[in-house]
């Protein structure tokens, strides 16, 4: 097949399963086009099967804020033409299923029939999808979708909930490549970051309010009050000065490393004893699956589609949102003995095993052949 994909391309969860997603199914020998406004962050190889178009918008005085959906869905009309492009994956409905819809319309004036292939990703529906201003344009754009897919069960009901949606949409849960995560280096280097008797605790995210940052900084204070440990923050955000801040406040900043975002995750990872991802939802939680594949047992909330992918008492433990004793105890719980660390890692990334690329990318080909394959018989 040929397919286009459409995404953001930055170090945001969407834009990354998207260029994983797209990487893969090169692999499995189908013609991949990435259509965005930069080269996807994860995209690092192009050749006969990946190709990258950059979707150009040009500087209008005119608008107080530059059109991108026009400008995508017009380089959408010209790519498909130019190769040919079979099928088109949007990851996020606004605005990309939205700018993939017009194309749709253009090229059928034309002769050329386009399906698309809507993904949910979360803040689409949940955020951004909500919101009155887009509400209906959201609502719009997923019942005008071929086929829509959502990423866990928590966001298929909170998009029923949220919209009267005639479509039907099926579960492909975000995936994880197990290979990438099997660390070929034999030294990770830990001892640049603690002490042999010190734990490490790690947090990855965007640092926005959603994820909670202060609980992470809570947890870890009452963590290190009890075991020798160290924090590894991994991110940019609005959220991290004042995280900045209260590390100061509570005399721990000399134990809590801020590193900014990193390409170097999977070596981090390598060298974590635990994950920390209290957020305030999750319509996934790839973090927390990236930190399990890596072996590293998770403390979250049990919010939106977590609990789908960190299993209570088995890859790591869920608390209510906030619940910053709980979340402590259970760390404390997992970090205070070695062997229920060791076994609680092995669980982890049998888990994670659940997820992985391979067994995630067959789904999304059915999906595409089954869109396909209904396309032809209108």
């Amino acid at each position: 097949m040929k397919i286009g994909i459409v995404c953001y391309p930055t170090f945001g969860g969407s834009g990354v399963v998207a260029t994983e997603l797209g990487i893969e199914l090169s692999k499995r020998g189908h013609e991949v086009h990435f259509i965005t406004y930069k080269q996807p962050v994860r995209l690092e190889l192009l050749g006969n099967n990946v190709h990258f178009h950059e979707v150009n918008v040009p500087e209008y005085p005119l608008f107080h804020y530059q059109p991108y959906e026009l400008a995508l869905s017009s380089k959408l009309v010209d790519m498909v033409k130019l190769h040919q492009i079979e099928i088109v994956h949007v990851h996020y409905a606004i605005p990309h299923a939205y700018a993939a819809y017009m194309a749709k319309k253009m090229l059928h004036e034309e002769g050329v029939y386009l399906p698309i292939v809507t993904t949910l990703h979360g803040t689409d529906i949940t955020l951004v999808g909500s919101h009155p201003f887009y509400k209906a344009a959201v609502e719009f754009s997923i019942n005008k979708s071929d086929a829509v897919t959502s990423v866990s069960e928590s966001l298929k009901k909170d998009t029923l909930r949220l919209f009267n949606i005639t479509n039907d949409i099926d579960v492909v849960t975000n995936f994880i490549d197990i290979d990438k995560h099997t660390h070929g280096f034999a030294d990770c280097q830990r001892s640049m970051m603690a002490n042999e008797n010190e734990k490490i605790i790690t947090h990855i995210s965007n640092f926005r309010p959603v994820k909670r940052i202060q609980d992470v900084i809570q947890v870890f204070y009452n963590i290190q009050k009890e075991i020798p440990a160290k924090l590894m923050m991994v991110g940019e955000g609005p959220e991290k000065e004042p995280a900045e801040e209260l590390c100061k406040s509570l005399g721990i900043e000399d134990k809590v490393v801020f590193f900014g975002n990193s390409n170097e995750i999977d070596r981090i990872l390598c060298f974590s004893d635990l994950f920390m991802l209290p957020s305030e939802t999750e319509s996934f939680g790839l973090a927390a699956l990236e930190a399990m594949a890596s072996g590293v047992p998770v403390i979250s909330s049990n919010s939106g589609g977590i609990p789908e992918v960190n299993i209570h008492g088995l890859s790591g433990y869920l608390s209510e949102v906030g619940d910053i004793d709980d979340m402590s105890k259970n760390a404390l719980s997992i970090l205070k003995d070695e062997e229920v660390l060791k076994t609680f890692k092995t669980q982890a990334k049998d888990q994670a095993d659940k997820f992985n690329i391979h067994n995630i990318v067959p789904q999304y080909e059915a999906v595409y052949e089954k869109t396909l394959s209904k396309c032809m018989q209108l």
